[in-house]
């Protein structure tokens, strides 16, 4: 068989809530009408039908510029500053008979402000070109024919295709889930790119595809689905799947986004619905915006304050020239001859003083240019740049765990960063990262772990209450632990009372054990082992029930099998030997 080995267990009764049938109601009337017209061509592509609607391919960029727009759009962004626009009309003026200096001068100096940032730009743009050619050219087994799927880019998927997903890989597309590895033909999804959630998600294919577990069942298959049209909506869809002569609902159950990544599930099958901009997450997404950061915004108030001065300036100095002009021709009589007021152009000309102080006005706004600090943008651009640089090389930046360093996409926003004001969150896991550990536990009213948590250490040594004093030997006792025994994910628990099996010889042995019992039945994890080293691990919806199951096998409550209606496991019976147990439970309660 084809496809790696399958799962045999039956998991989906597990989340019987989750994975509601759907049905032919509500919305469901609606396809074929405005808003729900489109069709798709299972397996089929490249149909006469289907090259009729002329669906979106599916590359995408993120870039701002494109090579048509980058010069007006990027020079709309520099002028956008005041100094830059200051300048371009100084530079304007420099060609004329008002400037004080040559155009060259003036001209030069802009040109080179003006370019060191549309570089800067240029460079920023093209990473992020590069970025979405290493997305478009991702690749995905795309089936061919006779049964065969192979390697495709991700740009060239059309809608109708059917692809095959595999454990830890991204959606290339907005998919219809045909089946999966399980009997079931549920899936796990992670949708963290999509809306920052780390809980896993639980998809379920329609009854009618869910038989379709090897790459050789798509050799003849042919389908076709009627939905609704492109939308920015996560968190709906509506279609149907016509397949022979029956139709089958389709809802927000079977549809897996682009981006969203597939865990916990060996491989997946699905058709494509929606490609590149088409997609919901496309849909939502908007322009890169041009954003201008506070400090950039506060040099312009300056460069205000600063041109006001300028102006200021100007006029006074313009309204004492036009007064030295009038008086220098009176009656006939020169009182600087040596200016010749007598035979002068208009911008001297005695006769015409108001004029000529208009005039010394525009030349005086020039000629003060130097109180407006054009290089100071420069200098910020640089930098903001080197900012970046570091960024991206910042060792406390980096997460070891997905090793992936950070990476300043832009420097236009350097200074915004960890400026947070107010933080509005309806749960926890937004501010811990999800990142769950088993540290104290509390049995038949006994408190049981020396770790302490880092709000508790933080509010002891803030409030200076005795905690504080007992955080640097416990502190210790904790890292001596730690050395002596490996980390373990998901917990960190040190009390010597209960572990090591010590637990045995505590008042309430019997409470403990069903307790350490509770932990290890109580979830829905799936036990996954390793082949090699037959070592057992967990894949948990969530990082609480993670920490729980893993908290048990460190205690000696091994959770190892699941079936449709029982757990297996290894405990200790309260004479200190390793069972087996086998626990039965309902999965529809």
């Amino acid at each position: 068989m084809t496809g790696g080995r399958r799962r045999k267990q039956h998991f989906s009764r597990i989340h019987a809530f989750s994975c509601g049938k759907a049905s032919f109601r509500g919305d469901h009337s609606l396809i074929g009408g405005p808003g729900f017209s489109r069709v798709v061509y299972c397996n089929d592509p490249e149909c006469f039908e289907a090259s009729l609607r002329n669906y979106a391919g599916n590359y995408v960029q993120s870039t701002k510029y494109t090579l048509a727009t980058f010069f007006p759009k990027s020079l709309f962004e520099q002028f956008r500053r005041v100094a830059n626009f200051y300048f371009l009309i100084c530079a304007i003026l420099s060609f004329t008979p008002l400037s004080p200096y040559s155009a060259v001068s003036n001209v030069l100096p802009l040109v080179v402000v003006i370019g060191a940032t549309m570089g800067k730009e240029a460079v920023e743009d093209w990473r992020r070109k590069k970025q979405d050619t290493e997305v478009n050219n991702r690749k995905v087994k795309m089936h061919q024919s006779d049964g065969i799927f192979e390697p495709t880019k991700w740009m060239d998927l059309k809608v109708g295709d059917i692809v095959k997903v595999e454990k830890d890989e991204f959606f290339p597309a907005d998919l219809i889930l045909l089946s999966s590895s399980y009997e079931e033909a549920i899936c796990y999804v992670e949708t963290m790119n999509l809306d920052g959630e780390t809980n896993l998600k639980l998809k379920q294919a329609s009854d009618v595809t869910s038989s379709l577990h090897d790459d050789a069942s798509f050799q003849d298959f042919k389908a076709t689905i009627r939905c609704e049209d492109p939308n920015a909506n996560l968190y709906s869809f509506v279609g149907s799947l016509e397949l022979g002569d029956e139709q089958y609902p389709l809802s927000p159950q079977q549809l897996l986004l682009r981006d969203s990544k597939l865990r916990n599930t060996d491989y997946i099958f699905g058709v494509v619905i929606f490609t590149g901009r088409d997609t919901k997450v496309i849909q939502n997404s908007t322009e890169p915006p041009s954003k201008r950061s506070k400090i950039e915004k506060r040099m312009d108030n300056i460069v205000y304050f600063l041109f006001a001065v300028l102006v200021g300036l100007s006029i006074i100095g313009s309204i004492f020239f036009g007064i030295e002009t009038r008086e220098d021709l009176e009656n006939g009589k020169m009182r600087r001859w040596y200016l010749r007021p007598d035979d002068t152009t208009i911008y001297y000309n005695p006769k015409r003083a108001a004029v000529a102080a208009i005039l010394q006005f525009l030349t005086a706004l020039m000629l003060y240019s130097y109180l407006i600090p054009i290089s100071l943008y420069v200098s910020i651009e640089i930098v903001k740049v080197l900012q970046s640089i570091f960024i991206n090389q910042d060792l406390h930046m980096y997460h070891e765990e997905t090793d992936k360093p950070a990476h300043a996409r832009t420097s236009n926003l350097n200074e915004e960063l960890g400026q947070v004001d107010t933080i509005l969150s309806d749960k926890t896991g937004t501010l811990t990262c999800n990142s769950m550990e088993f540290i104290k536990c509390s049995i038949a009213g006994t408190s049981y772990g020396h770790g302490i948590t880092e709000v508790e250490r933080a509010l002891a040594w803030r409030k200076g209450s005795p905690l504080a004093r007992e955080v640097p030997e416990i502190y210790g006792q904790v890292e001596e632990f730690k050395k002596e025994k490996p980390l373990v994910k998901g917990f960190n628990f040190v009390d010597e009372r209960i572990m090591n099996s010590n637990w045995l010889n505590e008042p309430h042995a019997d409470v403990i054990q069903k307790f350490l019992r509770l932990l290890a039945i109580c979830h829905t994890a799936i036990p996954e082992v390793d082949e090699e080293t037959g070592r057992i691990s967990y894949e948990a919806e969530s990082p609480d029930e993670a920490a729980f199951v893993v908290a048990a096998r460190e205690f000696g409550f091994e959770f190892y099998e699941r079936t449709q209606t029982s757990i297996s496991l290894y405990e200790f019976d309260l004479s200190g030997k390793k069972v087996k147990r086998l626990k039965n439970y309902n999965p529809y309660l």
